[in-house]
């Protein structure tokens, strides 16, 4: 695959496929809503960047003229306007794909979510398995990839739980913290995209990432405090209290916690038994232990 266009491509994965995909000797053209916000992945000469929006059908096509393969990866975890969860990860990915088969292209890789059911009470979760199902049915060939939590340099989960604890003696935990994750590497997860780019055998597949290990909420948050050297009481909130915050804050424009947030945090999200996963890539995934400490190490000042 020697010219793909990614979708997305300035996200938080989005960056680290792009830098991937590059080092493997790819072209790639980033397609993403505002193009200039784009420009620091475009240092490499072999990345160009170009306007594109999942929810406009017409913009999508020629952002995908004369390349190999495709991969998406837009997606977003708050609706704000027009941008619902729908038409981002249902119609948005219907876009990518119908295009991508018109087009005459050769490979898809679609990013979804482990848990992506569409009888699940979150929105989020049902359009993310509203968009895997119409990605199969207009290219059937797709693989499709459901990553965990993801984790590394820039993440939105230790870093905005780590900005927390510098500021806050207490921790709250989602229940008592028992919910468990699998948290998947970034770098991983954009190892598993060119993997799946070049790998036949995984044509039309759906692969479940997670990382080694799954860990409580709580066993995290006390990883994190490891990290920082710091001392917190982690202290467990009742499901309803956070359900009420989260209900309360519905009306901001920025909220810090959603109904559909809440909801993820009362179940697993680990891989699923018999499911491919990133073994069936030749991948073997890092740990939490392995890279927190590189961009979360002890920092000085008052524990």
């Amino acid at each position: 695959m020697s010219r793909i266009t990614v979708f997305g491509g300035s996200g938080f994965l989005g960056r680290a496929i792009v830098r991937r995909l590059v080092e493997g000797g790819a072209e790639v053209r980033v397609a993403v809503r505002h193009p200039e916000r784009a420009a620091f992945v475009t240092e490499s000469g072999a990345v160009e960047a170009v306007r594109a929006d999942v929810w406009d059908e017409a913009s999508v096509g020629p952002a995908l003229a004369g390349a190999d393969a495709v991969v998406n990866t837009v997606g977003h975890y708050v609706e704000r306007g027009g941008a619902s969860f729908e038409a981002v990860h249902g119609r948005g990915a219907l876009h990518v794909a119908r295009a991508a088969a018109a087009a005459g292209i050769g490979r898809l890789v679609h990013i979804s979510g482990i848990g992506a059911d569409e009888g699940s009470e979150s929105s989020y979760v049902r359009a993310r398995a509203i968009g895997e199902r119409l990605v199969r049915e207009a290219f059937p060939q797709a693989v499709i990839l459901r990553p965990s939590v993801m984790f590394g340099p820039d993440d939105a989960f230790f870093n905005q739980l780590a900005a927390i604890a510098r500021v806050t003696p207490i921790l709250p935990l989602f229940g008592s913290g028992d919910v468990r994750l699998q948290p998947a590497y970034v770098g991983d997860v954009a190892e598993a995209v060119a993997r799946a780019l070049e790998t036949e055998a995984a044509t039309g597949n759906t692969y479940e990432l997670g990382g080694p290990r799954s860990y409580s909420y709580k066993v995290l948050l006390q990883l994190l405090l490891e990290q920082l050297g710091r001392r917190r009481l982690l202290l467990p909130v009742p499901y309803r209290a956070w359900e009420f915050l989260a209900a309360l804050m519905a009306p901001l424009p920025k909220r810090p916690i959603s109904r559909d947030q809440v909801v993820l945090m009362k179940q697993d999200n680990v891989v699923g038994p018999g499911a491919l996963g990133f073994a069936d890539l030749g991948i073997a995934p890092h740990s939490v232990e392995e890279i927190l400490p590189s961009y979360l190490g002890i920092e000085p000042g008052p524990p």
